[in-house]
């Protein structure tokens, strides 16, 4: 399957989410402060890089618009709200963030990813090379066939004349009466 167009964005979209998904099961669930977690961590981190890197193969088709839309926007609402809430200095936004997030039950993975805040920001950047990247690409237009001024054009064939039914049947006489077919 050729990565380009529409089904470009699902995929992407779906890299950032599993990248996400192994920071935070390297945040939540290894212990770094032993050195056996600290390089699972690290390798976690590692794959997050190989299961995003992966999910931008693609043809050379490029991107449509919606890649902006429907592959950078969420990821940048998503990591940057992980962002906004990890500030050290507790701003209005930073409270805003912590507590909504520990309404709707997403407090602790909002703090367990914000250990990766440096992670997140470059994934916020990787996500919008790849939605930018392939615009310019797309307006290019194939280059003309460059002629020499000595040479000959290749004389071409005529096409074959196409038969054309008869505008319209004569009338055939049948007793009294004419028949049209």
């Amino acid at each position: 399957m050729t990565l380009s167009g529409v089904n470009r964005v699902p995929i992407t979209l779906l890299g950032a989410a599993g990248a996400g998904a192994l920071l935070w099961l390297a945040t939540a669930h290894v212990d770094r402060s032993t050195t056996g977690g600290y390089w699972s961590a690290t390798g976690l981190v590692a794959a997050a890089g190989v299961v995003f890197g992966l999910s931008q193969l693609r043809g050379t088709g490029g991107h449509p618009p919606a890649m902006f839309l429907f592959g950078f926007l969420p990821v940048l609402i998503v990591a940057g709200w992980v962002i906004v809430g990890m500030q050290p200095s507790s701003n209005w936004f930073a409270h805003h963030v912590r507590s909504w997030s520990g309404d709707i039950g997403v407090g602790s993975v909002v703090r367990a990813l914000g250990t990766w805040v440096g992670v997140l920001a470059f994934g916020i950047g990787a996500t919008l090379a790849a939605a930018a990247e392939p615009f310019g690409s797309r307006r290019r237009r194939p280059a003309e066939p460059v002629r020499q001024e000595n040479e000959v054009p290749t004389p071409q064939p005529r096409p074959e004349p196409v038969p054309q039914p008869d505008p319209k049947p004569e009338p055939e006489p049948v007793g009294d009466e004419t028949l049209v077919r």
